[in-house]
């Protein structure tokens, strides 16, 4: 029932819209009025006050044409791009579609948003029975899940969700995601003239180095990981640093692990600030929470049969990033992000089979109708 070149269209027609991160209004507007042509009911959030991005969040909704449908879901995908998305020319080359090479291709996320589209389109034309469904098209996933977290409350109604915004071939089914911590520390020394007097300062870049030296970074475990993203301070050789600042993260499936970890490279800074007689400032602010299903929750066996049903494999796999699926189960909404089939994302060699994007609209297809009995 998809139709191909249809949805092959459609996808390169919204990949040619620029929406990098914070600069969603073009593709917003362009998508309010594909959904409103649907026949859905849309609104956009007032998310826009908070998050100060070029758009609000998209909420669309198509009533049920079916009495007493099992329960009301959702799919989501975001809007937003990363760099460089700007005059993105997507191409066709043989079973892929590319970019020119000098950009993004913007799969990550406008694959997903094709999808649902193109399996409107296929309802609508083949009167499908359907319950009650609604789209959240957020803005900002890709600037730290900004869009999610600052969710309208009360416009989305669903009791189970479907991301479709992981990498990886559909069958992919993320069931287990982590809680990230985003650490930020300043380390205090003080300034002497690095010829003359040294003796007389206190080195930050010594003392954040001696820090960084006694901590676990990367993989801690099957469920943790812990990173120094970035180290700046210093403004001349001949000058002892008096003060460097870093961004770190740790991530866990695990709350209590997470804890532990910035508990850890906490104390390292403090250890390292008493070793030279100097001080540190170190804080902390959860992203978004974790999730984890079982194969034997409901969500996930219907998300399996879903997959079985378009002749795929369904595979349960543990994500070590996260994604507005996070943002959604920690709302109450249990929701598992799915592959979709874009590879290489956040590069210019991103690509997606477009036998991929066919089959991930025939997942939202068969996920809609097994959810209208």
């Amino acid at each position: 029932m998809v139709n191909r070149e249809r949805l092959i269209e459609l996808f390169k027609e919204l990949v040619m819209v620029d929406s990098e991160t914070g600069h969603e209004r073009a593709i917003a507007d362009i998508l309010k009025k594909k959904f409103s042509e649907l026949g859905l009911e849309v609104v956009e959030d007032d998310s826009m006050v908070r998050t100060g991005h070029g758009a609000g969040n998209i909420i669309a909704t198509l009533e049920a044409n079916v009495e007493n449908a099992a329960k009301v879901i959702y799919f989501t995908s975001h809007m937003d791009t990363v760099t460089p998305g700007k005059a993105i020319k997507p191409e066709v080359e043989g079973e892929y579609i590319v970019s020119d090479g000098t950009t993004i291709l913007g799969a990550d996320d406008k694959a997903g948003i094709a999808a649902m589209l193109e399996a409107l389109a296929v309802i609508k034309e083949y009167n499908l029975s359907h319950g009650k469904i609604q789209f959240l098209i957020t803005v900002g996933e890709e600037s730290g899940l900004k869009g999610s977290k600052n969710l309208q409350e009360g416009l989305l109604q669903s009791e189970y969700g479907f991301a479709f915004d992981s990498n990886g071939p559909v069958g992919n089914i993320i069931v287990a995601a982590p809680t990230q911590a985003r650490i930020s520390a300043t380390v205090h020394g003080r300034s002497a003239h690095a010829g003359v007097n040294p003796e007389d300062g206190i080195s930050a870049i010594q003392v954040a180095s001696y820090a960084i030296s006694k901590m676990k970074l990367g993989r801690i475990d099957n469920e943790t990981t812990a990173n120094i993203g970035r180290f700046e301070g210093g403004k001349a050789t001949n000058v002892v640093c008096d003060r460097v600042d870093i961004l770190a993260e740790a991530r866990s499936i695990k709350e209590e692990k997470l804890l532990r970890q910035i508990e850890h490279m906490k104390n390292a800074f403090d250890q390292a600030a008493q070793h030279f007689s100097t001080n540190v400032d170190f804080t902390y602010e959860i992203m978004y929470p974790a999730f984890h299903f079982s194969e034997a929750d409901i969500l996930v066996q219907n998300v399996k049969k879903a997959i079985e049903a378009i002749g795929r494999e369904p595979k349960l796999i543990t994500s070590g990033g996260g994604s507005d699926a996070n943002v959604m189960n920690g709302l109450g909404i249990p929701t598992v992000n799915l592959g979709i089939g874009m590879e290489n994302i956040h590069t210019t060699s991103e690509r997606i089979a477009i036998e991929e994007l066919f089959k991930a609209t025939e997942l939202i297809i068969q996920l809609i109708r097994q959810y209208s009995k």
